[in-house]
């Protein structure tokens, strides 16, 4: 039953349910998606409105919205992936090294 939907049609389903009283199971059968999504959208719709259902996922904040804990974080994450490539490096070295030797 998974299948990727846009906005207006998440749009959609939290007024089917909302508007016409419909229940999950009945959105979830009209516009073939699986319950516990319906739920969810409706669920995030009445939290935080319609901006709720917009697909984030892949999205980051600007940098002018990160909080001094979040520029830390993706700093330390910044250098970790510095020192992990440069250990990896240091690795292919080492190996090649010893195959040049052995050959």
């Amino acid at each position: 039953m998974r299948r990727k939907t846009t906005f207006e049609e998440r749009i959609e389903v939290v007024e089917y349910v909302v508007k016409h009283k419909h229940s999950y199971t009945e959105a979830a059968e009209h516009f073939q998606v699986s319950y516990q999504q319906a739920r969810s959208w409706v669920l995030k719709a009445k939290n935080g409105g319609y901006e709720g259902l917009v697909d984030n996922r892949g999205h980051h904040k600007p940098e002018s919205e990160l909080t001094d804990l979040d520029k830390a974080n993706l700093r330390i994450r910044q250098l970790e992936a510095e020192l992990k490539d440069k250990e990896l490096v240091e690795q292919f070295v080492k190996k090649f090294l010893e195959l040049q030797h052995k050959g």
